[in-house]
């Protein structure tokens, strides 16, 4: 695992209390080509209510069957399917054979309503059966929920337990007419992904897309711990990832899993008190776990970060790191179009545009301060902007909302991932 740190300052002012954002870099290895991955575990949870008949249901179908294809046999597949309730149709189990899974998967018809928790509840049991060292589940969807349990909060709760065992949830949601707000939640919680897929097309583009990185996973069950030296206070992470304060000064980020080379980035703000003393001063630790695959092997990687305390005048002229400054500025910018993308779902276009005007004007200022290799990413994000705010002239509030949720979940909470599928959809993580 490569890891960088670095420090919009990393000079304060003796006797003056300051604040210091934090950027931490990572890249996944390689996946050795010699090496034979271990075992992958996929369990999906597809909706089958009403609103999926004709071309969302087999468009999905269609892409389950290429993605069976793709596994080997000694991976483990299962399928659970929901309306009223929840379906086993494959037994999660490995892929011997594949041609009567395929037919299973060919003979599922819509139903009813859409008790999306009893379909994650019996897919979390089916995975936990066969998948001793965690799997991904993949819940698809494209409805609001009538039926068991509603609450975004309840969700997250179930998938931030699964997480703990193992488990990585991830969403997909299908068409203008799923809850953006809870099938997010859910893979916020899950440490997943959040997909947008308008059509069939786009649809299948993202389970592949899915797959690809789970038979690419080289780091699994990755969290960060921020140990904070005494009076320095953690102000705010900027993204939008599971955290929980685990003791006195410490604090533990779910980061998820990593795929074959892999680049992350993570954004923190610290409150350092004011220090009497001159030189350098450790005002946090960052430790890095994580499993590298396929041997199961358990790292720990341990980053002291420090500042020079130096008299006021010399702090004076500093000049903030353009990379830390312009990253800042980003994710400022996620932030505003989290609140687009609320206010879109709310069906207050003038509102999200509004805030995604907000988020065109920090974008504009974090490329002027980024370094010119950073210039291009930013550049990408402007005009992504600009189709969201044209898609919701042109394509409606509920489309807005699912494109713009999407867009947040990968400039936010998987900051630095590169690769994205072929096709026509709007996420690949």
């Amino acid at each position: 695992m490569k890891i960088n740190a670095l420090l919009d300052v990393n000079v304060v002012a003796h006797e003056t209390e300051d604040e210091v954002a934090v950027l931490l870099e990572l890249e996944a290895p390689a996946a050795l080509a010699e090496v034979v991955r271990r075992q992958a575990s996929l369990e999906v949870v597809l909706d089958r209510s009403g609103s999926m008949s004709g071309a969302p249901l087999e468009g999905a179908k269609q892409a389950l069957i290429a993605l069976v294809r793709r596994l080997e046999p000694s991976d483990n597949f299962g399928l659970v399917t929901f309306d009223n309730s929840a379906q086993v149709v494959v037994p999660a189990g490995p892929l011997t054979d594949k041609e009567a899974v395929i037919a299973q998967i060919q003979a599922v018809e819509t139903g009813g309503m859409t008790d999306l928790s009893a379909g994650y509840v019996r897919g979390l049991r089916e995975l936990r059966r066969v998948a001793t060292a965690g799997g991904t589940l993949l819940v698809i969807s494209d409805g609001h929920v009538n039926g068991g349990i509603v609450d975004a909060d309840e969700f997250a709760t179930v998938a931030s337990k699964a997480y703990a065992d193992g488990v990585v949830t991830s969403t997909l949601g299908y068409g203008n007419g799923y809850d953006e707000t809870l099938l997010s939640a859910i893979a916020r919680s899950g440490s997943g992904n959040h997909v947008f897929a308008q059509n069939p097309d786009a649809a299948g583009a993202a389970i592949a897309g899915e797959v690809e990185g789970l038979l690419n996973k080289v780091v699994q069950a990755l969290s960060l711990t921020i140990k904070f030296e005494p009076s320095v206070e953690f102000l705010r992470l900027y993204n939008d990832l599971p955290a929980q304060q685990i003791g006195e000064g410490q604090v533990m980020v779910e980061l998820g899993d990593l795929y074959s080379e892999e680049s992350r980035k993570i954004l923190l703000k610290l409150k350092v008190p004011a220090m009497a003393g001159l030189g350098l001063a450790k005002v946090v630790t960052l430790e890095l776990s994580y499993v590298e695959l396929p041997g199961l092997v358990e790292h720990v990687a341990s980053l002291p970060i420090t500042v020079n305390v130096v008299p006021g005048d010399e702090a004076a002229g500093r000049i903030a790191d353009p990379t830390v400054h312009s990253e800042v500025l980003f994710q400022e910018a996620q932030d505003a179009k989290r609140k687009a993308s609320e206010a879109f779902e709310q069906g207050d276009v003038a509102t999200g545009k509004q805030m995604l005007g907000e988020t065109r004007n920090l974008l504009s200022v974090a490329w002027a301060a980024a370094p010119a290799p950073g210039k291009a990413d930013i550049e990408a994000e402007l005009d992504e902007v600009g189709r969201l705010d044209t898609a919701a002239d042109v394509e409606g509030s509920a489309y807005a909302s699912k494109m713009s949720r999407d867009s947040y979940h990968r400039g936010s909470r998987k900051r630095g991932r590169t690769i994205r599928p072929e096709g026509d959809v709007e996420e690949r993580e």
